[in-house]
């Protein structure tokens, strides 16, 4: 009841964890941010991972997606700086974001809850492909936003790394206990022992 409790308990946060990555990814892609893209594109292949290995009694599986989510909290714990601007980060290196193809820009920066996006005309810090804005009246500046997104990734990491070294310590367990029992070795050498045990016994003819 334990082991299909835990099992059972990882899979809902794989789930959760693939939804928030999901949604995560499309506002990324709205934004046309390559770089929290292509890490998305990863955690989503890695969560994949994770439920295929809860589902299949695959340990090993579950030891990559435990080691894929600290990187994960890593990456994530950056984005939190990176949008608070905490010690030499800020928001003016695009190429941190965009890989220097384009200018960095959050999807929630315009459409963030209750922000009035007015076009600024004629400016000359505008580039050749892109307008200079002004957003005001935002119940919360973007940043937080993207702050919080990170945030919420973080704890989905942590309760799933939690319960994937849980897991797979069990199925790690059950494999050792299996093979200590008998297992397919032992099979094939009680029946290698019946064989060599058998008695021959002589063969009558009628004359």
């Amino acid at each position: 009841m334990g082991k299909c409790s835990g099992r059972c308990t990882l899979v809902a946060f794989c789930c959760l964890q693939l939804v928030a990555a999901l949604e995560r990814q499309i506002f990324d892609f709205l934004g046309y941010q390559w770089a929290p893209i292509l890490a998305n594109f990863l955690h989503i292949m890695a969560v994949i991972l994770g439920i295929f290995g809860t589902v299949q009694y695959r340990s090993r599986y579950l030891i990559l997606y435990a080691a894929w989510l600290v990187l994960w909290v890593g990456w994530n714990a950056f984005i939190i700086c990176f949008y608070l601007e905490v010690g030499q980060l800020s928001q003016d290196r695009d190429f941190i974001m965009t890989f220097n193809t384009s200018l960095h820009r959050s999807w929630w920066m315009e459409n963030g809850p209750g922000c009035l996006v007015t076009p600024v005309l004629n400016s000359r810090l505008a580039l050749e492909d892109h307008h200079v804005i002004s957003v005001t009246g935002c119940l919360l500046d973007y940043p937080y936003i993207e702050a919080l997104s990170s945030a919420l990734q973080i704890f989905l990491a942590l309760f799933g790394f939690v319960f994937a070294c849980y897991v797979s310590k069990v199925f790690l367990e059950e494999e050792d206990s299996f093979d200590f029992i008998g297992g397919f070795d032992s099979y094939g050498y009680q029946s290698v022992r019946k064989i060599f045990h058998l008695q021959l016994q002589p063969l009558y003819t009628s004359g």
